[in-house]
């Protein structure tokens, strides 16, 4: 497996891993997949500030990780918002892990010192969402801070959402 920085070339591929998350899982609350376009405009607008990283084995993307802006505002500069998606075939092999630790140790340079991922949470877990993120995100050091109760609504029922943080660092002053 080798880690590295995300190019819009790879806008096709990465969009390919996410359709599925959009289409049949409420892991996304997004409910129309991007065209490749509008894909390829977001990972380039994150590059310009955010490190954006894939992981292939074997010469083929498995999953992808970025960072983005936690709110918009100078204060909250140290602080930023984690993604993570896996191709479906390939959860449950150390992508997952190796992507979120490459991604972590590449923010800590930029000097963030607060994570924070934003994840559907089921009621009751069903064959769209589970509690799986949470518990890689536990798994990786992250502790639940906040939950919203039936905020999200896709294929016809309500969805929690929780935030998670995980702190690896102190703000300089």
């Amino acid at each position: 497996m080798q880690i590295r920085s995300a190019t819009k070339e790879d806008a096709e591929r990465l969009l390919e891993i996410y359709s599925h998350y959009v289409e049949n899982t409420a892991v996304s609350f997004e409910y129309d997949v991007p065209t490749v376009e509008e894909f390829r405009g977001r990972v380039t607008a994150t590059l310009k500030k955010y490190p954006y990283l894939v992981a292939e084995d074997e010469g083929k993307i498995v999953g992808y990780s970025y960072a983005g802006v936690f709110k918009g505002r100078a204060a909250y500069d140290h602080c930023c918002e984690m993604t993570i998606y896996l191709d479906r075939e390939c959860v449950g092999k150390g992508y997952g892990r190796a992507l979120y630790e490459a991604l972590e140790k590449e923010l800590r340079s930029r000097g963030i010192v607060n994570l924070y991922a934003c994840i559907a949470d089921p009621i009751t877990e069903d064959e769209y969402l589970t509690k799986n993120s949470e518990r890689f995100h536990r798994a990786m050091g992250y502790v639940k801070v906040g939950d919203f109760h039936k905020c999200g609504y896709k294929f016809g029922r309500l969805y929690n959402m929780i935030w998670m943080e995980k702190i690896i660092g102190t703000v300089e002053k």
